[in-house]
């Protein structure tokens, strides 16, 4: 079933349970989902469903900082709200020992050496760990294993 099947589906609940905040956050995400349908012309496949999801996850993430740091709790509290919702649609986190097993491989694959080297290893990376980390924290573990 594909993600946006699923949001739909939630939406339908989350209107009958007449729970104001979910439908208007699973409201956003779908419409997220549709925009970039529409932007590419064509159906979406799953590893791009889950480049919407992440993209959403991060915006919510950033307001809830901006909110904090603007000492605005109740804002910052209604973004976290926001993403649990979302949260809710990625997949399972990896371990930070699954994604050293997984740079590792694809050092030893790419044949890096240095940091110069970073381009190739994060771009074999990234499709393995799409959705399931953050990029950033990659690129962290990748410096730290060229370094």
């Amino acid at each position: 079933m594909s993600l946006i099947v699923r949001i739909e589906e939630e939406l339908k609940a989350a209107m009958r349970a007449r729970d104001q905040e979910r439908t208007d956050t699973l409201r956003m995400t779908l419409a997220s989902l549709r925009g970039a349908e529409k932007e590419l012309l064509r159906p979406l496949r799953e590893d791009e469903e889950l480049q919407v999801l992440q993209r959403e996850r991060k915006r919510r993430r950033e307001a809830a900082q901006a909110f904090r740091d603007g000492n605005r709790p109740e804002q910052a509290a209604k973004e976290d709200r926001e993403l649990e919702v979302i949260e809710e649609f990625m997949p399972e986190p990896m371990s930070e020992d699954d994604i050293e097993q997984i740079i590792d491989d694809a050092i030893a694959e790419t044949g890096a050496t240095s940091l110069r080297d970073l381009g190739r290893v994060m771009a074999d990376v990234m499709p393995q760990v799409a959705g399931r980390t953050d990029g950033s924290t990659v690129s962290q573990l990748v410096r730290e294993k060229l370094a």
